[in-house]
């Protein structure tokens, strides 16, 4: 069925996901779109590589995995779309909400898959979480803590740190963005944002020019709406702890759900110690496999990917409200 695929952008991400094409469809063509020379670009994973997307138009792709920076998504996306090219795009979808309900408009027309590269939502203590909570373990949902940092020069040991996307702000860099994972799982578990209240801020000696921390409360409808949920969540690229992790305290307990080792543990009301309920360390490439099947079915199907378009506009939105809270030092609504 999928025989010619796209992949724009040659970072770590789009290196990760033309291996994954290969292996998904290993008699499939598959070319590289990149704005740098091409003559290195030498491997078993892809057939060609192209620096115009006139030339990558002229191979008829039937998919397309945007994975260049954020800054440049919506330019090189609503030009597929309006082919009706189905799309992959690398989180987030991209650094401002400008254009974007045009692209989905677009892939809604021409009957074509839109998918956001929210790839967390695939991990399946992640799941089982969600899980828990609707079974409604912990009774009442009071409040959640939420919390991501590493420190990102360690992020990519091959690459300057200095130089690559996270680090700058015209590519779309800065931890709300890189790290928007987080947000997005929080509006999965927890429903749909009503207002934020935010601190954002260069506080190390890191050389970009970008935030490096986000102290973020956000108040969240609940998944059936029956009551408003606050969570606050802080990100940072400072941190030399790696940390990942949420706590949902309700009125009969604490669920914990801990992303680096794959564990839920339960702290039920009166008891004194952490019962491990769920353990299982997310293996490598096992979320982007999920994914990218997810994304296969939805095309073969015609269905709706467990995140969509509106997913990735929603997120942008909530964002750009976080950055209006911080600067105006104020609570923000949103619709």
């Amino acid at each position: 069925m999928i025989r010619r695929l796209l992949i724009v952008g040659y970072g770590s991400i789009g290196k990760r996901h033309a291996r994954l094409a290969r292996n998904l469809f290993p008699k499939a063509k598959i070319i590289i779109l990149r704005h740098k020379i091409c003559e290195e670009i030498k491997n078993k994973y892809i057939d060609h590589c192209v620096t115009s997307l006139k030339e990558a138009i002229k191979f008829e792709p039937q998919i397309a995995v945007i994975a260049n920076p954020a800054t440049h998504h919506i330019k090189v996306a609503n030009h597929l779309a309006n082919l009706g090219i189905h799309l992959l795009i690398e989180k987030p979808i991209s650094n401002s909400s400008k254009d974007v309900l045009k692209l989905l408009n677009t892939s809604d027309t021409k009957k074509s898959v839109l998918m956001v590269g929210y790839n967390l939502r695939y991990m399946e203590s992640l799941t089982k979480f969600r899980e828990s909570l609707k079974k409604n373990i912990i009774g009442r949902i009071l409040s959640v803590r939420s919390e991501v940092g590493s420190y990102l020069p360690l992020w990519r040991p091959n690459l300057d740190y200095k130089k690559s996307v996270s680090a700058r702000k015209k590519l779309g860099g800065g931890v709300l963005l890189e790290l928007s994972h987080d947000i997005d799982y929080l509006v999965w578990l927890f429903g749909d944002v009503k207002w934020v209240s935010s601190t954002i801020h260069k506080q190390s000696d890191l050389k970009i020019d970008t935030e490096d921390t986000a102290i973020i409360t956000l108040g969240l409808s609940g998944v059936e709406k029956k009551n408003e949920i606050v969570a606050h969540l802080n990100m940072d690229f400072t941190r030399h702890d790696t940390t990942r992790y949420c706590k949902a305290i309700g009125q009969k307990g604490t669920l914990y759900w801990n992303a680096l080792d794959g564990s839920l543990k339960l702290l039920k009301k009166g008891e004194h110690q952490w019962n491990t309920i769920y353990k299982k360390k997310n293996r490598q490439d096992s979320t982007y496999i999920s994914e990218w099947k997810d994304f296969i079915n939805c095309i073969k199907n015609n269905k709706k990917p467990l995140v969509d378009g509106k997913d990735g506009l929603k997120l942008i939105k909530i964002i750009e409200a976080i950055k209006h809270s911080s600067s105006s030092s104020s609570v923000v609504y949103l619709n």
